[in-house]
């Protein structure tokens, strides 16, 4: 099934940057819409810039106007506005992929099934479900398709994904905990997160999996795990950076470091902040990947393991990169300057 045109929103992110060019080498023809700049020599591969994240609906329509065989979407969307822009990107296309999370899931089962229960489903926390959490805008959206007149969509579910310049421990990103490490400087992290397993899948894997549901029947109208199986604590995480590019770190009471990570070591801690790291990092995300194995034909084994792929993309940063400024860094120095750590 090649010659396919296909529409890419965010194209240039974790797993939209192997994504693109993986479709191009089926034989598709790609737009690809980012806020950042690309270059490319590949035919089959054209690079647009474009703010599509605020509301820019006029600029998302000039592209859909052009009625690609598929449009598969990584942009966020809060509740309100995919729900007036659903029908015009479903009408737009013949499949559409909608981008979602495993972070949608409760922390009801081991391992996480397609079916498993929603945090939407089965929270009764009051002040979380009036808000518009990341998992529970996904979750929400998802359910706008369901209730839709219309058939050709499919739902993704990818657990924490790293990629080139995209790496996590816990709820820090590779602007923080990397560059401290390369720097030698020292990390906190939180105490009650460490012995709890993750999943942490690299974004290749994840693009050939989304790939291979394109155009594909047996996809539309369901929800997929996008995700290896494979799983591991963040303590062992941890150890995988610390031997990799010497991570030094300390754990602290995740109330301590929520509150560092809110910037606010005396007040209030940022509820978005608490529950990214309550809700998510500290559930036990163990994936089950079957589903998507039987349908792609994929294989866990050919999957890349964690310490494989945190070893090749850690070894091509450059050693001049712009980390630019650092805000979680700096409120780590202040906590640890105020707690006398070092």
């Amino acid at each position: 099934m090649s010659d396919k045109r296909i529409l890419v929103f965010g194209g240039t992110g974790a797993m939209g940057q192997f994504l693109v060019p993986i479709l191009a080498d089926m034989g598709h023809t790609v737009d690809c819409v980012a806020l950042d700049t690309r270059e490319t020599s590949n035919p089959r591969i054209t690079y647009y810039r474009a703010n599509l994240s605020d509301n820019n609906d006029a600029a998302a329509d000039e592209f859909l106007s052009r009625r690609y065989d598929a449009v598969v979407d990584f942009l966020t969307y809060s509740t309100a506005r995919f729900a007036a822009r659903r029908d015009k990107l479903l009408s737009s296309t013949d499949h559409y992929i909608y981008l979602s999370s495993c972070r949608v899931y409760a922390n009801e089962e081991v391992p996480i099934v397609e079916s498993s229960p929603r945090l939407l489903d089965v929270s009764t926390d009051p002040v979380y479900l009036a808000s518009d959490d990341y998992s529970l805008y996904k979750a929400r959206s998802e359910n706008l398709l369901h209730a839709s007149n219309f058939g050709n969509w499919t739902i993704v579910r990818p657990a924490t994904t790293y990629s080139r310049m995209r790496f996590q421990l816990t709820i820090l990103e590779a602007n923080t905990f990397v560059r401290r490490a390369l720097e030698g400087k020292l990390v906190l992290l939180p105490e009650q997160a460490m012995d709890k397993p993750a999943t942490l899948s690299y974004g290749r894997d994840v693009a050939e999996m989304i790939a291979r549901l394109l155009f594909n029947p047996k996809a539309l109208r369901d929800s997929f795990n996008v995700a290896t199986a494979e799983s591991n604590t963040w303590r062992a995480i941890a150890g995988y950076y610390e031997d990799l590019i010497g991570l030094k770190y300390r754990t602290v009471d995740k109330e301590d470091f929520l509150r560092m990570r809110s910037g606010n070591l005396h007040g209030e801690i940022s509820n978005a902040v608490r529950w990214q790291l309550e809700l998510a990092r500290m559930f036990d995300r163990v994936t089950d990947n079957s589903k998507i194995l039987a349908i792609t034909g994929m294989r866990q084994q050919d999957l890349m393991p964690l310490y494989s792929g945190l070893k090749l993309l850690l070894a091509e940063i450059p050693d001049n990169h712009n980390w630019g400024r650092d805000i979680t860094g700096e409120q780590m120095d202040a906590y640890m300057e105020g707690a006398r750590l070092s």
